[in-house]
């Protein structure tokens, strides 16, 4: 199933990530183009990492306030690499069905399956660091009952999700869902579209 590849290389990821555990470390692919999903799965991740953690740092409260606004710059930087990665992966998924003639009562899901994959690789960081704080050692009994609580919900909340997904891509192919991709047409990164950019030309 598809969705095995994806949480296994979202897994990979994010240890990969914690063995430095630092937002500026290099960003290494082990997936060349010639396996795009795969490449593409990794790339996905390994961005939502670094922007968790981005998240994390820019909540500390003495942050310095110049430092802060760098980091945000870094988070909609990151926002948008992450919309795009969305963007490839559905082109993927588009090309690799493109031949599938729809049926005539064929509908259309709510989201197209890269953002179901998208809501995957986050959850595969919270079913991450959740797991960390319901084992981790210094914080109380209590502390790790609750956090192991949201764990067996977040571990419930995966096996629904990829078989969620799983069952939209197999229903693409058979004809019964189709899938169209809008574009996000994200407004506040574009010097034409956003009034305060187009002021400062």
């Amino acid at each position: 199933m598809f969705t095995n590849k994806a949480n296994k290389i979202f897994q990979d990821v994010i240890a990969k990530y914690h063995v430095i555990n630092t937002v500026d470390q290099s960003f290494d692919n082990p997936y060349s183009e010639s396996d795009l999903l795969e490449h593409l799965l990794y790339r996905k991740c390994w961005i939502d990492t670094v922007q968790w953690h981005y998240e994390d740092i820019i909540r500390d409260p003495q942050i310095d306030p110049v430092a802060a606004l760098t980091l945000k710059r870094k988070i909609d930087a990151s926002n948008q690499d992450r919309t795009d990665m969305v963007e490839y992966i559905d082109s993927y998924f588009l090309e690799k069905y493109k031949h599938v003639t729809p049926k005539q009562n064929a509908t259309i899901n709510t989201e197209s399956p890269a953002w179901g994959v998208d809501r995957l690789s986050i959850l595969a960081l919270k079913i991450y660091h959740m797991n960390e704080e319901a084992t981790r050692k210094d914080a109380s009994d209590a502390h790790r009952s609750a956090c192991q609580t949201k764990l067996d919900i977040l571990l419930e909340q995966r096996v629904d999700l990829s078989t969620a997904i799983d069952t939209l891509l197999s229903d693409i192919e058979k004809g019964d869902k189709y899938m169209k991709v809008y574009k996000q047409m994200k407004m506040y990164n574009d010097d034409e579209l956003n009034p305060v950019l187009r002021g400062q030309k």
